[in-house]
């Protein structure tokens, strides 16, 4: 499986919507708590292209988006085979 990395706060809902969806799928992530931190805020918002809001996914190091566009990903039939590639 290649590596997730997903940046999250401790209570946003959508972070866990995203990690319960890939936790469902048996795939292992790499959790980056931006709560505290402004500094790791920073380089997610950099590696996301502007996008401040969390969570913030990266899938063998592509961006694919936020909580919605990795739910979109799956409906479509498109995130198993990212995930598997």
């Amino acid at each position: 499986m290649k590596r997730i990395e997903i940046y999250t706060t401790r209570t946003c809902p959508f972070c866990i919507a995203a990690k319960a969806l890939l936790s469902s799928k048996g795939a292992p992530y790499e959790e980056i708590d931006v709560g505290a931190d402004p500094a790791l805020r920073a380089a997610m918002t950099q590696r996301a292209g502007g996008r401040r809001s969390v969570p913030q996914i990266f899938i063998g190091g592509e961006h694919v988006g936020g909580c919605d566009d990795l739910h979109a990903l799956d409906r479509a039939g498109k995130l198993d085979p990212m995930l598997a590639a």
